[in-house]
Formats: C-alpha cells, structure tokens, sequence
C-alpha cells in the first residue's frame, strides 16, 4: 500500500466483501455479497488527522469493472500519496468514478468539505426516502409490499422485470385497490429489462395504475427508442443507467436535450464522483428536467457521505437512498431510518 512520499498526505486502501441479509435479485442479476475497497487518506488539513471513505466499484454494471481496477485504483492512491495537499490531490485523480467517490466521500464524511453544516442541519429534519422493494417470487414481493407500508414509507419503489410480468401487474393492482395515489406513490425501475419492442405496450398496462415514475425501461444507448419512449409515454421516464460513466458537460448537455426524459436518477459512484453529479443535475435544471439520487449498495460509509451530499442540495422529493439494512456487516452509521426519513443520530 502507498506509504507517505512528503510528510503531508498518505492513502492507503483494502478490500472488503459486504454480505446480504437475503439474495439481492435484479434483472440482471443475483447477488449475495459485494466487494467494495475502503479508502484511508491520513493528512494534517484532516480533522482528526484521517478520513475513511469508500470506492464502491460495482461489479457488472459498472464500465470500470476490468481486470486492471486494482491496478488503476494502486496508481490513484501512490499518486495521491505525493500531493502536497488535499486540493492537489484531488486535482489529480483520475476520471474513474468509484475512486473519485471513494476519494470525495472521505473528505464529506471528515467534514473537509463545505456542504457538512448545510447538510447538518437539513438532517435534523430528515431526508425522505423511498422504500425499495427488491425482486423475487410472487409471495416474497408481496410480503415486502407489505412490510415497506407497516414501516410507514409513502414512496414505494418496485423492482420489475424479474418475475413474470402478468404477477408484477397483479402486485400493482392489489396495491391501487388499497392505497391511492395520494397515499402511496409507485415508482418502478425497469433496470432495462423491456424490449423495443415491447415496451410501450407493458407501459401502458402500467400505466392503469397511476405509477409516478419507470426507471430505464430499456438498455441503455438505444437514444432513438429511449426519446420515442420518453415522448409517448403514459407514465413518466426516468434515466438512470443512461448516465453512468464519466461524461463531460458537452455529452450531458446533448444527451438530455435528445432524450428530454422527466426525470434523471444519480448515483454518485457510477456516474463520476460528487461533482459530476452535480453537473448533472445542473445541466437537467437547465431543461427543465427534474432529479433525485440514488445509492448503489454502498456501505453505511458511502450511505452516509452519499446522503450528506443529497441533504445539502435540499432535494423536494423523495431519494433513493439506501437505510444501510441489507448487509449483515455492515460498519456503525451516523444515520437513522425514522419511518420514511434518513436523519443524523448524531450531532
């Protein structure tokens, strides 16, 4: 691991696998653990001298995930280690967006950077979230329906595509004849998993149920089926595999000026880091496009340097965010899930 070259910056990293509480399944795929690598950067403009944060790489979604990561990540920690201060070193990483996040998240959760006391004091409020339901049969999916309601989320989001479509409409229907609209809203997140052509027509059997949002009904790089499906479609399109990579402003620009979808979703880890985020959400503001942020199975030291970021930004809807209650190793967290909302349980 890097050792100090100059007295003044040191960034070590070790790996660590995060085990599930139950299978995680998506339409892609199945999963019962998740390797992150855990970030230390040691230095004196630190409080505390240190910050721990996480490169949450994730495997087969993300574009970084080649046989050479360990490599590029070794190089991003040697040259870190020969900054001279923490601004040089982050002017020198690289465009590879789990060690930008890895690198930025350290810094938020050791309070080095600017948004800690405006994110503080939105948390004393709570960020609202909404409470993900995960793939698996019929049953399954409708006792964890169930068990995000009792825990009083407002926002539910379903994951589709997994199971037989005819049973995924039937869990919406059960749903609608419960809970309104104005009681529960639904979003659904396609994970790519409809075709060309079959997704207009899924949509609009979808749409009979008053659904808020569908994340990525298709793969993503289809521009010319993605803008035709976010121009006719009865239920609001939302992006969110579509933006992850690091892009510059130019591509970002062009892309949602193409799609003009309703909605772009961030996750942070895959889309470049924090402050490509940023520019993202700039860009959709720009054109009238509306955003929320969303986790990626990070740990509670991303969950939480993730949700900092969010709550500084002030977000009106309900985030993705995730309540660090997946894995069963989880490390301590500063936050707490208090019904739908994400607060700090320390000051």
């Amino acid at each position: 691991m890097p050792e100090k070259h100059n007295g003044m910056i040191a960034v070590k990293y070790s790996p660590y696998t995060l085990r599930f509480k139950e299978r995680a399944v998506t339409s892609r795929d199945s999963l019962t653990s998740k390797e992150i690598y855990l970030l230390e950067i040691e230095s004196p403009e630190l409080p505390g001298g240190k910050a721990t944060g996480e490169v949450a790489m994730f495997r087969g979604l993300s574009a970084e995930d080649t046989p050479d990561f360990p490599r590029q990540l070794d190089l991003a920690c040697r040259k870190a280690s020969e900054a001279s201060s923490i601004e040089e070193m982050m002017a020198g990483l690289p465009e590879i967006s789990s060690i930008r996040f890895g690198f930025e998240s350290a810094l938020i959760r050791a309070r080095r950077l600017d948004l800690f006391d405006e994110a503080k004091a939105w948390l004393r409020e709570g960020v609202t979230i909404n409470g993900l339901v995960w793939m698996g049969d019929k049953a399954t999916m409708r006792r964890r329906i169930a068990q995000k309601i009792e825990q009083g989320f407002h926002c539910v989001k379903l994951k589709i595509g997994g199971i037989d479509f005819n049973d995924e409409e039937e869990l919406l229907r059960e749903i609608r004849k419960e809970f309104s609209p104005a009681d529960i809203e639904l979003r659904l997140d396609a994970n790519g998993s409809f075709t060309p052509g079959n997704a207009m027509e899924r949509l609009e059997r979808l749409a009979r149920y008053e659904i808020h949002s569908i994340e990525q009904p298709v793969k993503p790089g289809q521009w010319d089926v993605m803008a035709r499906l976010c121009s006719e479609s009865p239920i609001p399109i939302a992006l969110d595999e579509e933006l992850i990579g690091f892009r510059d402003r130019e591509f970002k620009v062009r892309m949602l000026s193409a799609l003009k979808p309703r909605y772009i979703i961030l996750k942070p880890t895959l889309c470049g880091g924090f402050r490509q985020a940023e520019e993202w959400i700039d860009v959709a503001r720009q054109l009238g496009i509306g955003w929320w942020s969303t986790s990626a199975l990070e740990s509670n030291i991303g969950l939480e340097a993730l949700t900092l970021w969010t709550a500084s930004l002030r977000p009106t809807m309900p985030q993705g965010l995730g309540t660090g209650e997946l894995y069963l190793n989880n490390f301590p967290s500063a936050l707490c899930r208090c019904g739908e909302k994400l607060k700090l349980a320390v000051d």
